[in-house]
């Protein structure tokens, strides 16, 4: 993300997971955890969705930690379909979050199902900040948020229709941002997206 990036290896359900950690200069507000799209479809800890939600929360105060799941990268293991993911995120969150720290969590596509689904584990009185950018509604069973959750979906998501992440968010009376005319990767509007999620933090 940038040259202050520090990278390394955690012992994992699966074996070792890769790891990058950003922060800001003074102490932490807290620590914020941020999963990547699916890997089968070539997503990383390296996502552009994934390192703008990253420097939001930096921004803001809070420790970052971005990791690739089993099989990606330097992380070994294999795809579970969902299942190990959700424990792989779970390991981060224990390895790197200090006795009381406020936590966030936060995901893209897939990792926004796999954020859901860990802040369900940990407790939803226990996270400070969910943030959910596209998430996969359509193929995975992304679990029910607080009414705090911030969702945003991109209008013209030709991966995850926007039609879907509606049909998940009414039964929970739960706000969607929409933006225009963007897709799902958010191509031109990265900058809208850091806006986003850093207005909801402030």
């Amino acid at each position: 993300m940038n040259a202050q990036t520090e990278r390394e290896t955690i012992a994992g359900p699966a074996g070792a997971l890769e790891c990058a950690l950003d922060g800001p200069r003074q102490g932490a507000r807290g620590l914020a955890v941020i999963a990547h799209p699916h890997p089968l479809h070539g997503g990383t800890m390296d996502n552009k969705v994934v390192q703008t939600v990253a420097r939001a929360f930096v921004q803001q105060g809070w420790r970052t930690a971005r990791f690739n799941f089993r099989g990606v990268g330097g992380s070994a293991g294999q795809w579970d379909e969902g299942r190990g993911e959700i424990d792989d995120m779970m390991a981060v969150i224990v390895h790197y979050r200090r006795d009381g720290e406020p936590l966030a969590l936060a995901g893209f596509s897939f990792g926004a199902y796999v954020a859901s689904q860990a802040a369900r584990r940990v407790g939803h009185d226990q996270v400070a900040h969910l943030v959910l950018v596209g998430p996969a509604t359509r193929n995975f069973e992304v679990a029910e948020v607080p009414a705090r959750t911030l969702v945003i979906h991109g209008e013209q998501d030709d991966v995850v229709p926007l039609a879907a992440t509606l049909d998940w968010a009414r039964p929970q009376s739960l706000p969607v941002v929409v933006v225009p005319g963007v897709g799902h990767f958010f191509h031109g509007q990265l900058p809208l997206l850091k806006n986003l999620v850093v207005r909801a933090l402030a």
